[in-house]
């Protein structure tokens, strides 16, 4: 008999309309049905008090951010801990924390829902480490980490997820990451969690915390945290979909406050000037990876305007320049944005521009910003991205619209993590028509999920396309579905000959 996965028995619960007996967050549920609902869909927790598990974050050469939360009842309003809890930490050189080499002790706050961001400094660089934590008697799993190197580095193993609803599918992908003790970091483009669906929607900050305990209820996800560092930015379900900037009534602006803190208490992120940055976190950075690479960390929804405006801004004005100036003082080693959303121009086949609340929607500054990476002479350039729930291998040009303009970069798209696309058969039917209207698409293919695996050296990048065989099952397959490569010194990417026929909806070049 099939696993019930939570993608199918949701769905079943839908058309039955039994919302109650399937949603663990349905308001009317009291504890023991949420918990009961919770298991169902596959949640579990690691033990009280570290219930959503350990993480690191932000790697430097000498430093790292280290993160947990403690949440003995991870889906309730009020956690059962006094005000104040003091959790130390420890971290050493190897997994049975014999060899310690750092450790402290700070306070967990109830303000900050008793979570934990410690930057642990004076490591060495390029080394693996693990950590663990230690509350009201308890120890925490043992997670692992590593610092950034400093210095002549020959190679770099990195993977990016995007999208991964919670009740969209499974996470065997991830499952796939945590195994791979080769892998250097993981970067997050965006939708960690979903705000809300037809199964309920999240407005406070209680209602945030309990929707992303869930997700961290998933053990994949809490595997993958405990195994890797992350870099991470977000996108807009981390909120309200396709929402912009500030702007709004004071109930939004009270709502994206809720939602930004609530994600900050989930994730191992390293803020300069303390927790006070709250309610708006700076998360756009600039990370190296020795002389290998650079990363230019994008936030792309905080400080927008509205779209399709005289003047429309996608970065905000401090952005905008601080990104200048990390295109103009880059350190010779491929420089790679880290782009929440679409990049490339989208011509709907249709006539106009497919969605412009990517940076279809900010014609003037995507043209800025490209040319005077152009004009700066930019070289080595790869971006990034998810949002899109698709995959898309697309030349960089300052102007989309001049074929005579100059390739200076590619941007990779990686599939969703479970999020679902269009249809197979809209793939089908509008996979040629996308690649007759935008003739820098050099890819597409929409029917896969899983995450994009990066391995860089001096002289290539090589992205690989890897794919879960289904997206309801745990335990399914993780395969390499195609490879790109972009050589050193030559802007465009071109597809691996090995994998050349696999499946895809559009290929320029088959």
């Amino acid at each position: 008999m099939p696993t019930l996965d939570r993608r199918t028995l949701l769905q079943a619960a839908l058309g039955a309309g039994a919302l109650t007996t399937a949603w663990p967050l349905f308001e009317q549920l009291g504890p023991q049905a949420a918990y009961a609902a919770a298991a169902a869909l596959g949640a579990s927790w690691d033990a009280a008090p570290f219930t959503v598990g350990v993480g690191s974050g932000d790697p430097l050469p000498t430093s790292v951010v280290l993160w947990t939360r403690l949440a003995p009842d991870p889906l309730a309003d009020v956690q059962p801990l006094p005000d104040i809890v003091q959790v130390d930490w420890q971290v050493a050189t190897d997994s049975g924390m014999s060899a310690i080499v750092a450790s402290g002790s700070v306070p967990a706050s109830v303000t900050l829902g008793h979570s934990v961001h410690v930057a642990v400094d004076g490591l060495t660089p390029g080394r693996r480490y693990w950590y663990r934590f230690r509350a009201l008697g308890q120890y925490s799993r043992t997670g692992r980490t590593r610092t950034a190197p400093a210095g002549s580095v020959a190679s770099v193993r990195f993977a990016s997820l995007n999208c991964q609803h919670y009740q969209s599918g499974e996470y065997p992908g991830l499952r796939d990451l945590a195994a791979d003790t080769n892998l250097d970091f993981v970067v997050h483009l965006g939708d960690y969690v979903y705000e809300g669906s037809e199964l309920g929607t999240a407005y406070t900050l209680a209602d945030y915390r309990k929707l992303h305990a869930l997700y961290k209820g998933d053990p994949l996800l809490r595997d993958l945290h405990a195994a890797h560092p992350f870099y991470l930015t977000w996108d807009d379900h981390e909120v309200v979909n396709d929402y912009s900037g500030s702007r709004g009534a004071a109930t939004f602006v009270a709502r994206r406050a809720a939602a930004y803190q609530g994600w900050y208490e989930h994730l191992p992120l390293r803020i300069d000037g303390a927790d006070s940055a709250l309610p708006d976190p700076q998360l756009y950075r600039y990370r190296q990876w020795g002389d290998l690479l650079e990363l230019v960390i994008l936030d792309l929804r905080q400080y927008r305007s509205e779209q399709n405006v005289t003047g429309g801004t996608i970065l905000g004005a401090a952005q905008k320049q601080w990104l200048k100036s990390r295109i103009s003082g880059r350190s010779g080693g491929w420089h790679c944005w880290v782009n929440s959303i679409f990049l490339s121009q989208q011509r709907n086949p249709d006539g106009g521009y497919l969605f412009t609340d990517q940076w279809d929607g900010f014609l003037a500054e995507r043209k800025e910003v490209l040319t005077y990476a152009q004009q700066a002479g930019i070289a080595d350039f790869v971006t990034i991205t998810g949002d899109w729930h698709s995959a898309f291998v697309q030349d960089v040009r300052p102007d989309f619209d001049n074929l005579a303009a100059p390739v200076i970069g590619t941007e990779f798209v990686a599939h969703s993590t479970t999020s679902s696309g269009y249809s197979a058969s809209w793939n089908a039917t509008n996979g040629p028509r996308l690649g007759q209207v935008n003739p820098h698409l050099q890819y597409f293919e929409g029917n896969r999920y899983g995450y994009d695996l990066y391995e860089v050296t001096p002289l290539r990048w090589t992205t690989r396309q890897r794919m879960v065989a289904d997206r309801t099952n745990p335990s399914a397959a993780v395969t390499t579905l195609t490879s790109w490569h972009v050589d050193r010194g030559r802007a465009g990417a071109y597809e691996d000959p090995a994998t050349k026929g696999s499946a895809a909806q559009y290929r320029r070049n088959p």
